[in-house]
């Protein structure tokens, strides 16, 4: 795997806790982002913690932007006491990269959770993100977040702004366009740890459905999934409360 890069992070919850859990944003966005589930994770007596991503938020910056480089980031990320993680949670392009991490090193984490995860993106996908990644960088306020995502928690409008002003846009072009093929299928199907997928609503958006997400559950009986009704790709923004009952759900 490429060489490593130290990620800052930011806590929730007491730090003696047993339990830790690991959060992984997704491309364009932050660990502040995460915000919700560390708080949830930490009410019900967890010690979460959220990294921001090579070339996101006060993340270090890089010329590598493969899925296995942020994948051997996250690798090199252990719990303040040292390995594995209890659990590890990845949004979108953290999916991914959580996926290839623990395909890789099966110590690193006792379990996986993957929130609508990257896993392959082509044609329409590839052409959303582009499009999605353009629109929040040509016009980072918050009016247009909030006319966009008039749901979200006020906090969550406001740390999207402030995650595409302190995120690389020359990094978010570059994952892009350095993973062609972007698929980590063949991650997925090695994974040896109990990994649950909470997917989007493909009725709004997923990137993780139909005849992939059926692939995927087939080559691995380690792998299961649930999907948030009326949520989109940010489940986690968009319907909060059912995406943090699943969460709580999985990791337990």
């Amino acid at each position: 795997m490429p060489a490593p890069l130290a990620l800052p992070r930011i806590c929730w919850g007491e730090p003696a806790s047993p339990r830790s859990a690991l959060l992984v944003h997704g491309l364009g966005s932050s660990g502040a982002l995460m915000w919700r589930l560390g708080d949830a994770l930490a009410a019900a007596g967890w010690h979460a913690t959220a990294v921001d991503l090579r070339g996101h938020g006060d993340a270090p910056r890089a010329l590598d932007y493969t899925v296995s480089a942020y994948a051997a980031d996250l690798v090199a990320t252990l719990p303040a006491g040292g390995g594995p993680w209890n659990a590890v949670v990845g949004h979108s392009l953290g999916g991914a990269a959580s996926t290839v991490a623990a395909a890789s090193a099966p110590e690193w984490t006792r379990r996986l959770v993957l929130i609508d995860p990257a896993i392959l993106v082509e044609g329409r996908d590839a052409n959303v993100i582009r499009k999605s990644q353009e629109r929040a960088f040509t016009d980072p306020r918050v009016e247009t977040v909030r006319s966009e995502h008039p749901h979200w928690h006020p906090q969550d409008q406001e740390l999207k702004v402030d995650a595409v002003q302190r995120t690389s846009r020359w990094a978010v072009e570059q994952t892009s366009a350095q993973n062609r093929p972007w698929d980590v299928r063949a991650d997925a199907a090695r994974l040896s740890v109990p990994t649950h997928v909470i997917g989007a609503d493909p009725a709004v958006y997923s990137l993780f459905t139909g005849t992939l997400a059926e692939e995927v559950i087939a080559s691995n009986p380690n792998i299961t999934m649930s999907v948030v009704s009326g949520a989109g790709h940010s489940l986690h923004r968009d319907e909060p409360d059912e995406s943090i009952r699943q969460l709580l759900e999985a990791v337990t």
